[in-house]
């Protein structure tokens, strides 16, 4: 199974007996949307939900943290999600929450994940059936392990400003990254982490929401100034849309990226932590 898979493709392979489809919608409070809400009214049929803001590590002081292992696990077990799956993801979120949802399940040794290009906004453009209600499935074993190589903690980032090791990657808007727009929590800083380059999440979607070609997602970093050669390390607000720049990497072939987990939630609100603002330099 390919990373990315299209509506059709899915609509094909609907009722495998290995097939889980999870949605993984999730928003930020400015949304106003509830997303379990939206999922028992119409979901792609088959689909359970994954509740992403139930997966973090709950004795983090930084919000909406990567979950332990073992809690990962027991979660996925829950869901009927486990050794032997093939796992379609989807979303309806402006932030593309889906992409977080394939970190974590990649992350903790899934082995077959991919994403429903367009997610289900392009599902139901084409007229494909919806149910609605909660769906459950039986529960399944799922062997975690953590590849921990693909985060990284304020302390790397403090570190990386020095050594240089990796090119720091913003996914937030370009307002957000040079510091003309306002965080919306006045406890926040703004500006970026200083060195990082900016490629805004949304401008690697198509306006139908399918993700751009690969050569137009490898443009846009080129464009942004980042050195595909180089390792790099994906950031963004609170951990979510950093997600986004991975999943469009991976599409490009590019794997040695890892996610700085904290963001600019946890950069942003340390007074000790250096920032610039003003386009990349």
């Amino acid at each position: 199974m390919e990373s990315l898979v299209s509506t059709q493709w899915l609509a094909d392979e609907i009722g495998a007996s290995d097939l889980r489809i999870v949605d993984a919608t999730a928003f930020l409070p400015e949304h106003a949307r509830d997303a379990l809400q939206e999922y028992e009214a119409c979901h792609i049929p088959g689909a359970v939900f994954m509740e992403l803001a139930d997966l973090v590590d709950s004795a983090s002081p930084v919000a909406n943290t990567l979950p332990p292992a073992d809690k990962f696990a027991s979660r996925m077990q829950a869901l009927g999600l486990g050794d032997g799956s093939r796992i379609v993801i989807y979303d309806d979120s402006p932030i593309k929450s889906a992409t977080r949802a394939w970190f974590m399940l990649t992350m903790f040794g899934a082995q077959n994940v991919a994403l429903l290009d367009g997610g289900i906004a392009k599902w139901k453009a084409e007229a494909r059936p919806c149910v609605s209600g909660r769906e459950t499935l039986r529960q399944r074993h799922f062997t975690v392990w953590s590849d921990t190589a693909r985060v990284r903690t304020k302390a790397d980032v403090l570190a990386n400003l020095s050594a240089n090791d990796a090119v720091v990657v913003d996914a937030r808007g370009a307002g957000r990254f040079t510091g003309d727009q306002r965080e919306t929590n006045p406890a926040l800083a703004s500006g970026h982490i200083p060195g990082a380059r900016n490629v805004a999440y949304s401008s690697l979607f198509n306006d139908d929401g399918t993700w751009k070609s690969s050569a137009a997602i490898r443009n846009a970093f080129e464009a942004a100034g980042v050195d595909l050669s180089r390792p790099l390390i994906s950031s963004c607000g609170s951990g979510m849309t950093a997600n986004v720049l991975i999943f469009a990497l991976h599409l490009i072939g590019k794997d040695d990226v890892a996610l700085y987990d904290g963001s600019w939630s946890e950069w942003g609100m340390d007074p000790a932590t250096p920032k610039a603002t003003g386009p990349a330099t």
